[in-house]
């Protein structure tokens, strides 16, 4: 079991989100980093927990948001952080669903490497 008191004295950053609301107009929601992401044209943030433990989320259509201000300690590692999990994310996918076709049944199924361009590759 994990000591919930190593977490607290973990900083993992805060992060603010600005959005719209139907109702109450533009809203300000700072969180910790960890409870926000972003996935399938949302942004995701956790608000609460359930009385089972299970988190409550809220999903906002990124067209909504102004904007996410995350703090971070060193903005190359969080670029990184956020390669790997798509990295991560684009392996489960290879898992999940086969990727190719036509192979031949003895072609060894290597993985597929997605290059990363940086902004000054095209200047």
């Amino acid at each position: 079991m994990v000591d919930d008191d190593l977490e607290l004295e973990r900083d993992i950053g805060e992060a603010t989100i600005v959005y719209d609301e139907p109702d109450d107009g533009t809203v300000r929601k700072t969180v910790p980093n960890e409870h926000v992401a972003y996935f399938q044209d949302h942004w995701i943030i956790k608000t609460d927990e359930d009385d089972e433990g299970y988190d409550i989320v809220r999903r906002i259509p990124s067209k909504r948001v102004h904007y996410v201000e995350r703090s971070v300690e060193e903005f190359e590692e969080e670029v990184q952080t956020m390669i790997d999990q798509v990295q991560s994310f684009a392996s489960e996918l290879r898992t999940k669903i086969p990727v190719g076709g036509g192979r031949d049944e003895d072609e060894d199924g290597r993985p597929i490497e997605v290059g990363v361009r940086d902004e000054t590759d095209d200047e």
